[in-house]
Order: structure tokens, then sequence, then C-alpha cells
């Protein structure tokens, strides 16, 4: 039987145990959306960057050249909250992260909700997300 995006999307975020609200957001952020995005919408200062087409080899533990702020917080037991735009490719990361490992959760309404709980965001052009 095949799954629809909604299957995969609400599946892992049962694996995560849900989303993290924005305003309670205070693990690592990880930001996966691409690079166009992050243009276009702005970014989230302090996040880590790091596209979804990349990250399992990013935090991957054992790759030397992965992102060296994913694999602290894997070490330490810190969580990572992922974000993107609606949050269904944070969900999908999130539940990635989880079979890796770490303690990760989406950001609920991804960078709209981000936004909406008056977190900042940095550059971007007007009018966007």
């Amino acid at each position: 039987m095949s799954k629809t995006m909604k299957e995969f999307v609400a599946k892992a975020r049962q694996k995560t145990g849900g989303s993290v609200k924005a305003a309670q957001a205070d693990g690592l952020v990880l930001d996966v959306r691409e690079a166009h995005e992050l243009d276009g919408d702005g970014r989230v200062p302090d996040a880590v960057h790091v596209p979804r087409g990349l990250l399992e080899a990013k935090a991957d533990v054992t790759n030397e050249g992965g992102e060296k702020a994913l694999h602290a917080a894997h070490s330490s037991g810190r969580p990572v909250h992922v974000l993107c735009a609606s949050g269904a490719r944070a969900s999908l990361a999130a539940a990635t992260l989880d079979e890796m490992g770490y303690i990760a959760q989406p950001i609920e309404g991804g960078l709209k909700g981000w936004r909406e709980a008056g977190r900042p965001v940095e550059g971007g052009k007007a009018g966007s997300t």
C-alpha cells in the first residue's frame, strides 16, 4: 500500500512525540530549508543550516566532514529543534535524527510559526513568509 506525504509526516510527528512550539524551542535550532529559501524568507539567528537533502550525511557522527554543532548536540543530549517553511520537512528530518540517536522535534508551524511567536528572523525579502 502506498503512502501519502501527509501519512509520512503524521508518522514522523508521532515518532518524535509531536512538535515543539516556537516560543519553547530552546535547543539547537536546525534549519533544513534550501539556501534560496533562506535568502528569500530570512534566516533564524544562530540556527544551523543543513538542507534536508544533506541531513543524513551532515548528522552522521562518524562523518568527520559533518556538521560539528549537530555532533555536539548528539554527544551532549541537547535537543535539536528542526525548522522548515511549514513543518513537513522538519517533521521528516526530526524523525530521521531520532533514528540516528538525536533528541529532535520539529518546530510547530515552521518559519511562519516562528515569526508569529515573535522570534527573530534576519534578512529576507519584504512580504515573504
